[in-house]
């Protein structure tokens, strides 16, 4: 199990692939596969056989699955792809942050 910077909710940018360049919001994170799931991004096609009575089986569009070492947290206040850096309270709460020298945001 890997520990991962990217939470559900974060807007990412992907930096490798068909979808290089995209930005989309993470819908789901499986930290035990090492994977996210972007809004918009990396569109397959599933085909469903009828399950039942009166449904339909067919082609259906879904978002994959995308490693997350191929994806990086976008920073809300200056808009560029960051890595995320960690900043610990004396009361012993912590939050994320942006590593850029002028940003220091918390994500």
């Amino acid at each position: 199990m890997k520990k991962m910077n990217i939470k559900t909710g974060d807007t990412v940018i992907v930096l490798s692939g068909t979808s290089k360049g995209k930005k989309g919001k993470v819908l789901e994170v499986s930290p035990k596969e090492g994977k996210v799931i972007v809004e918009g991004i990396h569109i397959v096609k599933k085909h469903l056989k009828p399950r039942k009575m009166g449904d339909p089986g067919g082609i259906v569009q879904a978002e994959g699955a995308l490693y997350a070492s191929k994806v990086m947290v976008v920073c809300p206040k200056c808009g560029k792809p960051t890595r995320v850096g960690h900043k610990l309270y004396p009361d012993g709460t912590k939050d994320r942050i942006c590593r850029h020298k002028d940003c220091g945001e918390v994500l």
